[in-house]
């Protein structure tokens, strides 16, 4: 007496009649039906795209071959680097600012509370621009800056302001303060995100206040701290054009300076705004990767890549067994 032997999976599915199952062509009509409208929208904006694009090609106003020329030019690198100083140099000092002023938030101390929120108040409520504008002429009112003994002691070192305060060093203090606030409210609602469970536990197994930070709240925070990081710092290369405004010789500047002696306004603007795109696409790219390195762990396979159908697959074979 033969044993009979199951069949398969597969088997099963082959032996099945087709007229058993769903027909997945038709499923699949009527998951997706044909919208008119949508393909009429999708073709209507395709060809506006390419008649805007064809536009700007053949304008003869905008003059293209002064735009290649002056690409690369010398003057503009040197305007472009000085953008990507100020830029990388006002996050970083923003940054520490925005953690000390996060802490300060949250801290017990009523004093560190008031302080931190008056720094907040004032540099997010006053536009950046002037605050460029006051940092660049703050020799008004303060003609030297010294170090010595406060509440009009003696001056031990003294400096003259407009020799210390350059266009740069203005543009600088400008930035970095301004960015400083709004990083701070961006580092206060990722620490307020941790669940405060996690820091009770931490503390009843005897870790320090300054340990618990360290190694509980801020490795969790940070996950939701470098997405909008990330904005700021695009963000914040756009935002330097505004030192243009103190002659800060960044990358609008020497734009502005070249346009006014050849008067090509809008050839030397489509340079600037060339380099501006490059640099916000290079800082995009490097946010995604930071963004899916300190998400690992908090989420699962996204639908559609090549791990979500690998693991989609392989719960299936095994179901089917």
């Amino acid at each position: 007496m033969s044993t009979p032997v199951n069949p398969s999976a597969d088997e099963r599915v082959r032996a099945a009649d087709p007229a058993d199952g769903p027909d997945i062509s038709e499923a699949n009509r009527i998951s997706h039906p044909v919208r008119p409208g949508r393909w009429l929208a999708a073709g209507l904006t395709a060809l506006v795209l390419v008649w805007l694009g064809w536009t700007i090609a053949v304008n003869p106003n905008l003059h293209w071959d002064i735009v290649v020329a002056y690409q690369f030019d010398r003057v503009i690198l040197e305007g472009l680097w000085v953008t990507i100083q100020l830029t990388v140099a006002s996050m970083l000092i923003g940054v520490v600012l925005g953690v000390v002023a996060a802490l300060m938030q949250i801290s017990r101390s009523r004093i560190l509370r008031t302080g931190a929120a008056a720094y907040v108040w004032f540099f997010r409520g006053t536009p950046l621009l002037v605050q460029l504008i006051f940092w660049f002429n703050i020799a008004l009112i303060f003609p030297e800056i010294g170090l010595g003994v406060p509440f009009g002691g003696p001056k031990l070192v003294t400096w003259e302001t407009n020799t210390l305060v350059t266009g740069f060093v203005a543009a600088l203090l400008g930035l970095s303060i301004n960015e400083g606030a709004y990083m701070s409210e961006i580092v206060r609602a990722g620490l307020r995100a941790v669940d405060p469970g996690q820091q009770e536990a931490a503390a009843a197994l005897g870790m320090s206040r300054a340990k618990i930070m360290r190694r509980v709240v801020l490795p969790q925070a940070m996950r939701i701290i470098v997405p909008p990081t990330g904005n700021q710092f695009i963000s914040m290369l756009k935002t330097t054009s505004l030192v243009s405004v103190i002659a800060g010789a960044d990358l609008l500047t020497v734009a502005q300076r070249l346009y006014l002696t050849n008067f090509e306004v809008i050839a030397l603007l489509i340079v600037a705004s060339i380099w501006y795109l490059v640099l916000t696409t290079v800082a995009s790219v490097g946010q995604y990767f930071l963004e899916r390195r300190f998400s690992r762990g908090f989420g699962t396979a996204v639908p559609g890549t090549l791990r979500g159908r690998i693991g989609r697959n392989l719960r299936f074979t095994g179901s089917a067994r």
